[in-house]
């Protein structure tokens, strides 16, 4: 099993990502100190032999949307608190995990009023509310093995056809796959900055993770690298589509969270252009990564990488390799080069 599928097959919502800082502990362990702190923040340390050396943080967030147990019904029936940005729409049917004293399978639904008769057709928007999941079981059986606070993940298998790479939590165990290859790629060399490896805490429900490290560290410069929607799919425009795939790797410009200087856009620019790394550019009209906590809390020069994905936060989000391994090319060009990077303003 490649160290990806690994990552993306495991469970880890957020506030609950122990056993990825496992998986990703031993693999970078390897390579770099390693240290967690007390949010939950797996970090890499490869310093510098240069004195006062610039400070790069590199950072790809652990957590997974999905949800928590609030209530358990007489009739064992489980209803859900939110982890993150899910979409009621995606989740009819969708089978999850549900972690408590042992894993149990159940499925999401609502009530199927489309059976009553005399009901009409449904045009209300569904809301997490009026979803449940159900196992089968009664609730003495349920409350056995389930407490209220217990994970829920959606269940989303990894597969790979040809350059395609389909499976749950691309977003973001591709970013934590991303910054681990280059810190390998760069052990045994000596750079001219001090490198932080990050691999964030709680991003999906307010990049808590990225705040805690940046406040810790007071990076130079922070480099997020996330998933990004790719919305080259029929019934959307080209001046819509955010990314596509196959494309390459996307420099963001900006999002809803954070602006990218522009030094650091033109430094990515030039060394993809040089390095013949396929590349695109990105403006998001919402949403945000690690870089807006970097950016807050840290100096305030931030930048993004993204991998663009389709169906994100979605149970089987799909993306292309050539764009991954573009992405993994130019971050760790960046790294090499990160002593040159004029910010402009």
């Amino acid at each position: 099993m490649s160290l990806l599928e690994k990552l993306c097959t495991e469970n880890g919502i957020s506030g609950r990502e122990g056993k990825i800082i496992e998986i990703l502990k031993k693999e970078w362990s390897k390579y770099a100190d390693v240290e967690v702190d007390e949010i939950g923040n797996l970090i890499a340390i490869k310093k510098s032999k240069k004195k006062n050396a610039k400070k790069i943080v590199i950072a790809g967030h652990m957590d997974e949307i999905g949800f928590v147990v609030k209530h358990i019904d007489d009739k064992g029936f489980l209803y859900l608190s939110s982890r993150g940005g899910n979409m009621a729409s995606n989740l009819i049917s969708q089978r999850v995990w549900i972690e408590g004293k042992k894993n149990i399978m159940g499925v999401i639904n609502k009530t199927p009023t489309n059976f009553i008769a005399g009901c009409p057709p449904e045009k209300a928007k569904i809301t997490i509310n009026d979803l449940f999941v159900d196992t089968g079981l009664s609730e003495k059986e349920v409350k056995k093995i389930i407490s209220v606070g217990d994970p829920i993940i959606r269940i989303g298998e990894y597969y790979e056809q040809e350059n395609i790479i389909f499976s749950k939590a691309l977003d973001n165990r591709v970013g934590c796959y991303v910054v681990g290859e280059v810190l390998k790629k760069l052990a045994k060399k000596n750079l001219n900055v001090d490198l932080y490896v990050l691999a964030s805490a709680q991003e999906e429900v307010g990049v808590r993770g990225a705040k805690t490290a940046a406040k810790n560290i007071n990076p130079d410069i922070g480099i997020a690298v996330d998933v990004t929607i790719a919305l080259d799919v029929p019934g959307i425009g080209a001046k819509d589509r955010v990314s596509e795939l196959g494309k390459g790797v996307a420099i963001k410009i900006s999002d809803h969270g954070s602006i990218t200087n522009q030094g650091i856009i033109d430094h990515f620019k030039k060394l993809a252009d040089s390095n013949k790394i396929k590349h695109q550019p990105e403006i998001l009209p919402f949403g945000g990564t690690d870089a807006m906590g970097l950016q807050l809390l840290g100096k305030g020069a931030v930048g993004t990488l993204s991998v663009p994905t389709r169906y994100v936060h979605s149970a089987t989000e799909m993306l292309h390799k050539k764009d991954l391994d573009g992405c993994i090319k130019l971050l760790t060009k960046f790294i090499e080069t990160a002593d040159k990077v004029k910010l402009k303003f």
